[in-house]
């Protein structure tokens, strides 16, 4: 099943570009990053009941894994404005040809971990599942994209579909749910060393002009910078502590007077 993303950031490994990351559930058995054709459990897996649900918690979500993207011709949207997700479908999971390997969020994928592929979902993102046939549930953390399925809504690791106690079937029916984490942008006070990220609007040596589209701005209750560097003021709003609020809030302005308009990144004090 070759299957290419497009729009999806390109990964360097060896100083080799990859056009695209690929999913661990729609994967090509060409493609010589994994060892083997076909999934399958690990031949010895270790012990596992100790395994705990992760901590649900706000994360910025990751740039290199929420790009809209193609997989054999259909477009998939990444849902990055989600507040609520509840939906019963059926679950599959992955295990050893891709344990290892990049996920689509660019980290490296642990079967025995508890985590998750979704088509849509921002990542990361944590969501609950239920095994609707033994009422048994965990909690993941979408780091991946897939399951690239007809009626499958989620793929989970080798170690999530053991909790659920659906190794042997290979599927079950799930009903999942999306845990959900607001950061207040305004209000949260950043770690020292954490990401902060701003949308620069313009550069001048005209500080007035740059004065009257900051009050502009900040009436329309954008929350606005005015910095000098290297004797050049420049106007830009933020900050921002997760990527994909940078991004909005970069889009909008792109369709305004400030065309080149651009993200920086730079860490808290």
């Amino acid at each position: 099943m070759p299957i290419k993303f497009k729009r999806l950031v390109t990964v360097y490994l060896s100083s080799v570009a990859l056009a695209a990351l690929l999913s661990a559930c729609s994967s090509s058995p060409s493609d010589q990053r994994y060892g083997m054709s076909n999934d399958k459990a690990p031949d010895s897996a270790p012990e596992l009941d100790h395994i705990e649900n992760p901590i649900p918690r706000f994360e910025p979500y990751s740039r290199q894994g929420n790009r809209d993207y193609t997989v054999r011709g259909k477009s998939y949207q990444v849902w990055r404005d989600i507040e609520q997700h509840e939906v019963e479908g059926e679950a599959s999971w992955y295990g050893k040809k891709f344990h290892g390997h990049l996920t689509s969020n660019g980290e490296i994928y642990d079967m025995y971990s508890m985590s998750a592929a979704h088509k849509n979902l921002p990542l990361p993102s944590y969501v609950e599942v239920t095994n609707l046939s033994n009422n048994k549930t965990v909690i993941v953390r979408v780091n991946d994209r897939g399951p690239f399925h007809q009626k499958r809504i989620i793929d989970l690791s080798y170690a999530a579909a053991y909790k659920l106690d659906m190794l042997k079937s290979g599927t079950a029916k799930v009903k999942i749910k999306l845990l959900r984490f607001d950061n207040d942008n305004t209000a949260a006070k950043p770690q020292p060393g954490a990401q902060q990220y701003y949308v620069q609007l313009l550069a001048s040596k005209n500080q007035q002009v740059l004065e009257q589209h900051q009050q502009q701005l900040q009436a329309e209750g954008l929350s606005t910078q005015l910095v000098t560097e290297n004797g050049w003021q420049k106007l830009r709003l933020g900050p921002y502590y997760d990527v994909l609020s940078a991004e909005k809030y970069l889009a909008n302005m792109r369709k305004g007077p400030y065309k080149d308009a651009y993200i920086i990144n730079l860490k808290a004090n």
